[in-house]
């Protein structure tokens, strides 16, 4: 369980960069253009072990038709997720944006009651009540003039939450059947291509963009998508869902507190109020353990 735990915070600690890095782009360099490379970057990071691993491609190969279906629109989600987060950023604080995204276990939890016949207790009802509330506070309370909040980046934030909470909800189906590396590189593959495909109908430029901003996409790909995304994933196969979706909690505080200290950004009152009240809705949501499958495949 050490190596588990250990993964896990590891995890939090790689995806609490992401946020930080995207910041320090230059403001020249479009969002959508930063969730495409990423995505790239971490698609292409995962090949060697397509090479390297023959059970994969195997996997592949036999992936049933819905199996594949299924991975493909879990793609589609992701990019959403990635294009409206990322350009959030741009309008909103650092702190609000990571909260509102990061609040998706108060959409996956009522989804995964009706779809996957998930225990849905009163406590996690009542945390669902809680976070909205605290949701709403965050996303109206800050319309005041001179803050660095505006109510289009907190809506972009939370709809990006809604792509997170979908998105884990489609693996937590797949991942019963699916191992991890064939789930992960389908699903980064396909949200690339829907991406460039945004790209190109928005016009979206991808020349002229600074080699220095090449190099921070490139760690957030390795840091927030190798350390980040997909070790959590990992780390899913082998930990009680109830503790993977708490420990969660630790990125928009992580988020936050590097936002302070590297870009010297303060929270807006509102954005501290709201956040916690959103927090504590998200691990009364959480609180009951889920017990993994059998079935579940863990590598």
């Amino acid at each position: 369980m050490k190596k588990e735990v250990l993964a896990l915070s590891i995890s939090i600690v790689a995806v609490s960069f992401a946020s930080i890095l995207i910041k320090l782009c230059s403001p020249s360099t479009p969002p959508l253009a930063i969730a495409l490379l990423r995505l790239v970057f971490t698609t292409l990071l995962l090949l060697p072990v397509l090479a390297l691993r023959p059970t994969i491609r195997k996997e592949l190969r036999g992936l049933p038709r819905k199996s594949m279906l299924i991975l493909i629109g879990i793609g589609v989600v992701l990019a959403a997720h990635f294009s409206l987060w990322i350009t959030s950023l741009s309008l909103t604080s650092v702190a609000s944006s990571v909260i509102l995204v990061t609040a998706h276990p108060i959409i996956v939890a009522p989804l995964s009651y009706f779809f996957l016949r998930e225990r849905l207790s009163t406590l996690n009802a009542i945390g669902i009540a809680i976070s909205l509330a605290g949701v709403l506070v965050l996303v109206t309370g800050n319309q005041v003039p001179g803050s660095i909040d505006t109510l289009q980046g907190n809506i972009l934030a939370w709809l990006g939450g809604i792509g997170a909470g979908l998105y884990i909800l489609g693996g937590r189906l797949m991942r019963k059947t699916v191992s991890l590396f064939t789930y992960v590189l389908v699903v980064y593959a396909v949200a690339s291509i829907v991406l460039a495909a945004l790209v190109l109908i928005l016009q979206v430029p991808l020349t002229g963009i600074p080699l220095r901003d090449i190099g921070l996409i490139l760690l957030m790909a390795l840091i927030s998508g190798i350390f980040g995304h997909t070790l959590y994933n990992w780390s899913l196969g082998h930990i009680k869902a109830s503790v993977a979706s708490v420990a969660l909690l630790g990125e928009p505080i992580g988020a936050s507190l590097l936002a302070l200290a590297i870009l010297n950004q303060i929270p807006p009152i509102f954005t501290l109020y709201g956040g916690v009240i959103i927090l504590l809705g998200i691990y009364l949501t959480a609180r009951p353990p889920q017990r993994i499958e059998r079935g579940e495949i863990a590598s």
